[in-house]
């Protein structure tokens, strides 16, 4: 009697069977974690907020319509630079003032605006949230340098310089790093620039194209050369204006009988020639100033310029060597079939062999 009850009582205690394979095959698990049986807060906090795609607009742009934003502001500090350069003309500079003025008006209040959305779109972020992680996001240089644009825009506006815009531009030449910081230097073309425009290239061209050695190379390192070609063209900007400053005043006379430095655009001729070590000697700075910074303008050239060349080098040294190995891996993939084959038959016409395979070969 006592043992029936202790195997009684011990069937009672035991331990219950194990659940079914198909609670852990996906179609129980989907319904318990399916969208009907969220709370109406937890579908509320799924869905990107107004504040949130925003922000992924301005700072994390992706898809055509983030391709026309950036580009079309990229498209309205280039025409503005333009009109710079063309304000320091004598022949052009009436109009281009004038059309410069509009466009510093417009551009003051379009970056204002653009600026006020960044800090308000940027608490969607747990470490922007408040006042301080506001007073954080505007410590980024990227911002720093967004609020130096509009405060230097609005006093130049304000003052009214004629013949002076041209201090404004080149600082919002710097507003350039906004489509800089996007060139992510890797290898993965995350970029808008690169989503967009090169998606568009591949589709119309095929793709055996790309197989070439030349187009190959250049087409894996575009983002280190168009960034090398950026950096550099920002160098020249700001290195001839410089030279412009310090050297429009002295009384040189170019091979044309005008002032050497009369213009921005004579100054951006120079700084192209030396940029390129061309050195014609045409035009050259008189004052210290204007040779310093000719001279700083010169090393940043050399070592800089040659990033390129050193670039397609490796890359065509890289893609030769990928060649190479590719051809010697070809030559042995015939040699290896075959001595697989080889010995496959032996084994399959090996009589001793015990194997339990359906196929038998006959000997006659």
């Amino acid at each position: 009697m006592v043992r029936q009850s202790s195997v009684e009582s011990t069937e009672s205690c035991s331990v219950p069977p194990p659940l079914p394979v198909d609670f852990f095959q996906g179609s129980l698990l989907e319904k318990m974690f399916d969208n009907r049986f969220r709370t109406l807060r937890e579908r509320k906090a799924a869905k990107p907020t107004l504040k949130s795609k925003v922000y992924n607009f301005l700072e994390r742009p992706t898809g055509w319509k983030c391709f026309l934003y950036h580009f079309s502001v990229f498209s309205l500090v280039l025409i503005c630079l333009i009109l710079s350069v063309l304000s320091t003309v004598e022949s052009y500079s009436k109009p281009a003032s004038e059309a410069l003025f509009l466009m510093e008006v417009f551009l003051v209040l379009f970056f204002g605006v653009e600026y006020s959305v960044r800090l308000w779109a940027a608490g969607c972020r747990s470490k922007y949230l408040g006042i301080l992680g506001r007073l954080k996001f505007a410590r980024k240089p990227i911002s720093i340098i967004d609020l130096c644009v509009v405060i230097a825009s609005l006093f130049v506006i304000s003052v009214g310089s004629e013949g002076k815009v041209f201090a404004t531009s080149a600082i919002r030449g710097v507003r350039f790093l906004q489509i800089l910081r996007m060139l992510h230097v890797d290898r993965q073309g995350g970029t808008w620039f690169y989503k967009f425009l090169f998606s568009l290239f591949t589709r119309k061209i095929s793709k055996h194209k790309f197989r070439r050695l030349l187009g190959s190379v250049v087409f894996i390192h575009r983002q280190e050369l168009i960034t090398t070609l950026y950096i550099g063209f920002l160098g020249l900007i700001f290195a001839s204006y410089f030279v412009y400053l310090a050297e429009r005043d002295t009384q040189q006379i170019g091979p044309d009988g005008r002032p050497a430095f009369g213009s921005y655009a004579d100054a951006l001729w120079w700084g192209v020639i030396t940029m390129t070590t061309i050195g014609y000697g045409d035009v050259v700075p008189q004052t210290w100033i204007g040779r310093i910074v000719a001279s700083c303008f010169a090393i940043f050239a050399i070592s800089f310029f040659a990033l390129p060349a050193g670039i397609l080098g490796s890359g065509f040294a890289l893609k030769v060597q990928q060649k190479q190995r590719q051809k010697h891996f070809n030559r042995q993939i015939p040699a290896a079939a075959t001595l697989i084959q080889c010995l496959w038959r032996c084994y399959a016409a090996d009589k001793s062999s015990k194997s339990i395979a359906t196929w038998y070969i006959k000997t006659f």
